[in-house]
């Protein structure tokens, strides 16, 4: 939906201002307003506002951000955020802070994007506020705090309204920060550091068409952040591409010590409900030139559905849940690092979802893992934030990259009393596409291991979920591909791709 797209950029800039951001402010009040409005600027917005200055304080009334953004072939659009009041006041000691009303109006109107005319109106809200800047033009420190900070969807109005919402809000409690910046006239840096207590969060939507409604609520406790930033001042911070060449870098860690949540979905006659929670969580975020880094690990999952379509209750657990890319961002002739991790360790699920399909009991229980470990090298021959770059991808005029080399670090499948296990490296030759059916030509070496595969096998088979036959079938091609290794019911197999295309498994040639 256009309208979230660009609510979610001017709220954004906003929020940075007024909690954790870039430079806003120096040691006078005009330095503030004029630094602050220069970073706007920097976003692609055209900033406005009535100046009055009385006694050690500045004050902006009418302050509004204009952006013009293209809409379709057809011309351009725009955005214009009003943010009502501003004041910015000399201590006497160096120091100047940032005032603002405990209810702040932010409205947001859109005009001829795709023939919409919409608004949406929020408050930013917050209670014992106190935003302190010291330092000098070159050096500045941002210290701030508050005992409670609300973002809020008063009101929407969008053309086609085809959601309404009853209520959007995130409320954080005990916030307090401090970000370090520097500005040599050509790169920005920060460093910065937060903390806070619970945050609350709640969502009420309905869809007009439908009728369906979706109802969230829930709370993350112990939030903190760490992270930093190094933002090229000469350039527009709408174009990544051009921000990233210029030397863009930015580090983020997010934490949480566990939260939980409810959600709703009403349709009709039928609802249904479900809950989660977690122990703790965090979150990496990472972007430069060189590479998109992003991962995140979750602990103490817990998770339980019913109602609606559901015929039963469902309840799920999972100890650890984990994610983690690295990923290039920029075209480069010479091969650059990339990684895929999944993590799903400990996973269980209840009693009455096992015996839907093992009412006997005849599979092992015991908790389920599943590992994807994945690094290498490849070449990407476009820049990824590039718009006009990746649309020539998508239309097959450009291709995106091409894969040198990949090492499995780790893959691991356990569950219902068998585990496979397995590791390897191999090279690609992007030269050479007709020896495997269009793919490049691989050259290198798989080390596999699989216990309890066979007395799976069997219980599948007494089950009636697998038929002789097709268990007959899985273990002649595991004679085929493994031999047996120490222990009981282990096999193993060592798949070696070679420089003549040969396919052997151990030692015996498969192609």
């Amino acid at each position: 939906m256009t309208v979230s797209i660009r609510t979610a950029t001017s709220a954004a800039a906003i929020t940075i201002f007024i909690t954790n951001s870039a430079a806003y402010a120096d040691v006078s009040a005009a330095d503030v307003w004029q630094d602050w409005s220069g970073y706007m600027a920097g976003f692609g917005y055209q900033v406005s506002g009535d100046e009055s200055q009385s006694g050690d304080t500045l004050t902006i009334e009418n302050v509004s951000l204009t952006m013009e953004v293209p809409d379709g072939d057809e011309g351009t659009g725009s955005v214009v955020t009003d943010v009502g009041q501003l004041q910015f006041r000399e201590n006497g000691d160096g120091t100047v802070s940032v005032l603002l009303p405990e209810v702040m109006p932010i409205n947001v109107s859109f005009t001829g994007l795709e023939d919409m005319e919409s608004s949406l109106a929020m408050e930013y809200r917050t209670t014992g506020l106190d935003f302190v800047v010291s330092g000098d033009p070159k050096a500045m420190t941002y210290t701030y705090s508050a005992e409670q900070m609300t973002m809020a969807l008063v009101d929407i109005v969008a053309e086609p309204n085809d959601v309404e919402f009853g209520a959007a809000e995130m409320t954080i409690e005990a916030l307090q920060g401090q970000a370090d910046v520097t500005n040599d006239g050509t790169l920005r840096s920060t460093d910065g550091s937060m903390t806070s207590g619970p945050a609350a969060y709640t969502l009420d939507m309905t869809d007009a068409d439908s009728g369906e409604r979706i109802q969230v609520s829930g709370t993350l406790n112990d939030l903190a952040y760490s992270g930093s930033a190094k933002t090229p001042v000469t350039e527009n911070a709408m174009d990544m591409a051009a921000l990233l060449e210029a030397g863009f870098d930015m580090v983020g860690q997010f934490q949480h010590g566990g939260g939980s949540s409810t959600f709703s979905v009403t349709e009709g006659d039928e609802t249904m409900t479900g809950n989660s929670q977690s122990e703790s969580g965090e979150l990496e975020v990472a972007m430069s030139q060189n590479q998109l880094r992003y991962g995140g690990t979750a602990k103490g999952l817990d998770m339980s559905f019913s109602g609606g379509e559901i015929p039963f209750p469902i309840e799920i657990a999972m100890e650890t849940s984990a994610f983690g890319l690295t990923m290039p961002v920029s075209g480069s002739e010479e091969p650059q690092d990339f990684a895929l991790s999944v993590t799903m360790g400990d996973f269980t699920m209840s009693d009455m979802i096992w015996a839907m399909f093992d009412p006997s009991e005849t599979l092992p229980r015991d908790p389920a893992t599943v590992v994807l470990d994945l690094a290498g090298k490849a070449k990407m021959f476009v820049d990824m934030m590039d718009p006009e770059a990746m649309a020539e991808v998508e239309t097959g005029d450009t291709t995106f990259g091409e894969l040198d080399a990949l090492t499995i670090k780790d893959i691991t499948l356990r569950m219902a009393g068998a585990e496979l296990t397995g590791k390897g490296d191999f090279t690609f030759d992007n030269s050479d596409l007709e020896s495997f059916g269009g793919a490049p030509a691989p050259e290198g070496e798989a080390d596999l291991k699989l216990v309890g595969g066979n007395a799976l096998l069997d219980n599948l088979v007494s089950m009636g979920l697998l038929p002789e036959d097709q268990a007959m079938g899985a273990r002649m091609m595991m004679g085929l591909f493994a031999v047996p290794g120490e222990g009981e019911d282990t096999l193993t197999s060592t798949i070696v791709v070679n420089e003549d295309g040969h396919v052997l498994a151990n030692g015996q040639r498969l192609k």
